[in-house]
């Protein structure tokens, strides 16, 4: 299930949300494995823009992983404009919890081992996004073909929290897979609450 903190997800026939708003949040407020993966079709950007806290203006859609708070969080961005590429980034914080505490800051992209460039997107184009962890260790893929792969740092696999999607200027059509996990988990059902999503 996902809760829905920023942003607006509009359900379509088919498993498959619509995301039209300039900036869109979401997370899977059940425990699953740090495992997800959207098949989605580019339609273009918004009618309006929104910023970044930075200044920055994008149009991006990506995944966020062990997502425990506003302030502590791996992202797997795939940035369409103004360069496309695919960007890993952490934010870290260890000490605040919150968006009035860490605002904007603690983020830094992380290099990988290895990466190859994600295709050009015109209006219409569908792919699958996919990203899995598995430790410290995170691979990203564009249609099965690995685009990232590397480690974020240890003190990631200390975080407790779920998987997500961000959008930023960007007009998707999405069908979303979050990884099943097996057997009992702790905070099985995370609160549908802006205090553990990220900006």
């Amino acid at each position: 299930m996902l809760c829905v903190t920023e942003g607006t997800l509009e359900e379509l026939p088919g498993q498959l949300f619509a995301i039209n708003a300039p900036k869109m949040r979401a997370f899977v407020n059940r425990w699953t494995l740090q495992t997800v993966a959207a098949h989605f079709r580019y339609l273009g950007p918004t009618e309006g823009k929104a910023k970044l806290a930075s200044g920055e203006e994008r149009q991006q859609f990506g995944f966020k992983l062990h997502a425990q708070d506003a302030c502590n969080v791996v992202y797997a961005m795939w940035r369409f404009d103004p360069e496309s590429k695919l960007v890993v980034s952490v934010k870290s914080n260890p000490s605040q919890h919150t968006s009035a505490e860490c605002g904007n800051k603690g983020y830094r992209d992380i290099k990988p081992f290895q990466d190859y460039p994600v295709p050009l997107l015109r209006s219409g184009d569908g792919h699958w996004l996919r990203a899995e962890m598995h430790g410290a260790l995170l691979r990203v893929s564009v249609d099965d073909a690995t685009v990232w792969d590397g480690q974020v740092g240890k003190e990631i696999v200390e975080l407790n929290g779920p998987v997500g999607i961000r959008s930023d200027n960007t007009r998707l059509e999405i069908e979303l897979q979050a990884g099943q996990s097996y057997g009992p988990q702790p905070h099985y059902v995370f609160g549908c609450t802006s205090a553990v999503e990220p900006d």
